[in-house]
């Protein structure tokens, strides 16, 4: 029998907690739990969803889904329908993912800028072998 421990430890090389963050920390998944809070609680088709995220693939859509819901994140629902029609929803826990999601996202879009000019910068110095 297996013990879980209560809370992971990031530093520990062997906590499924890395591979969580891994999961979550994507922009897709950012985009997806996003669009899905926006819609809570109400579900969300997936072709609605794919058209809300430009870029998207349906290929990097559909596995970003099914992380969110192999995660307990978001729930599946499929219309016996030809084709058929497939929606989500953010489950509780799923919807507590939005506010440090929004954060990170708010930090980024108001932080861009700055990285810019720092990539340039570096790259700059790079080029002249000045790094």
């Amino acid at each position: 029998m297996t013990t879980r421990q209560a809370r992971g430890d990031l530093f520990d090389p062997l906590c499924p907690t890395r591979r969580l963050l891994d999961r979550v920390g994507t922009k897709w998944t950012s985009m997806a739990v996003k669009v899905l809070a926006e819609a809570a609680p109400e579900e969300v088709r997936f072709a609605d969803l794919r058209r809300r995220m430009p870029g998207v693939s349906q290929k990097m859509l559909s596995v970003t889904l099914q992380s969110l819901v192999r995660d307990g994140l978001a729930v599946r629902r499929v219309e016996p329908t030809v084709p058929p029609r497939v929606h989500y929803r953010l489950t509780e826990l799923g919807l507590s993912l939005e506010v440090p999601l929004a954060a990170l996202r708010n930090w980024a879009e108001e932080h861009m800028a700055e990285i810019d000019r720092a990539n340039e910068d570096h790259d700059a110095r790079a080029g002249s072998g000045a790094a």
